[in-house]
């Protein structure tokens, strides 16, 4: 997937994001701060990270007027040491105080998310198996926090329920069975992947023609005696009760993906600062 910061709904989500903040006006700013003054910032990391989402600082700041000069030290997908500098900036004292919450708002969170998502695929480093991300996103947030996925190294899984089938138990129940599930889902067109939950639904999908299967809450032993058992007759995902201590063991098993929401629902945002001297 490639994603970018001008796409439409980043820009919407980084409106409602300063407005959500700022409102009619920084009232602190205003009443502090004389309107002509001049200042310039620095966001700086305070603990090692793989940074993310610095590529929206020129549209928040665009978004709210401007600033005469805007430097990005580092891109998404870099690492940061502690202390180390990863963008300055310089205009308005109003400008950069009313967007420094923001800013930070967006860095921290992204960058969380990519530091987690980069020690998952560093925790599975030299098996054949990727990490993937989930749909298990903040609500409204879904194409930032799958770009930080992608910056720390995980590969995008679907974007949502709109770019590939995925059959789950529900649907096989309300299709009618696997066969009929499968069946009917090849009419779309659109990759298709279905969940098997015992030995007996993975021979029947098999033998229906299944290509890529999802195999849920297995053991790491249960899942290479499946993976064993498919032989590479398929595809191979693995998902649920996965952890940074027990993927290595899960890659392990021989599948060709791990699919953690972990990444995106419990990355802990990183402790960046930003530093503002008058000019």
């Amino acid at each position: 997937m490639t994603f970018s910061a001008r796409h439409p709904e980043v820009v919407q989500i980084v409106i409602r994001a300063l407005e959500e903040d700022i409102g009619p006006g920084d009232v602190t700013s205003e009443a502090c701060v004389p309107a002509g003054r001049e200042a310039s910032g620095r966001f700086v990391a305070r603990e090692p990270m793989v940074l993310a989402g610095i590529e929206l600082l020129p549209l928040i700041y665009e978004l709210r007027g401007g600033v005469a000069e805007l430097k990005l030290l580092k891109k998404s997908g870099d690492s940061a040491a502690a202390r180390e500098v990863l963008a300055t900036v310089r205009g308005r004292a109003h400008t950069l105080l009313e967007c420094e919450r923001v800013a930070l708002n967006f860095l921290q969170r992204l960058s969380g998310i990519a530091t987690l998502a980069r020690r998952y695929v560093q925790a599975v480093a030299g098996t054949h198996c990727r990490i993937l991300d989930t749909r298990k996103t903040t609500p409204g947030l879904r194409q930032l926090e799958k770009m930080a996925a992608a910056a720390g190294g995980a590969a995008n899984h679907r974007m949502g329920l709109y770019d590939a089938v995925l059959i789950k138990n529900n649907h096989i129940a309300a299709a009618g069975g696997v066969r009929a599930a499968l069946e009917h889902a090849a009419a779309s067109g659109l990759p298709v992947q279905i969940e098997v939950r015992t030995q007996r639904e993975l021979d029947k999908a098999l033998a229906c023609g299944a290509r890529r299967l999802l195999l849920d809450n297995l053991t790491p032993e249960r899942a290479a005696k499946w993976v064993s058992r498919i032989h590479r007759r398929a595809t191979v995902e693995l998902s649920g009760g996965i952890t940074l201590e027990n993927v290595r063991a899960y890659a392990e098993s021989g599948a060709d993906f791990i699919s953690c929401g972990a990444i995106t629902h419990s990355a802990t945002g990183m402790d960046i600062n930003f530093r503002l001297e008058l000019a």
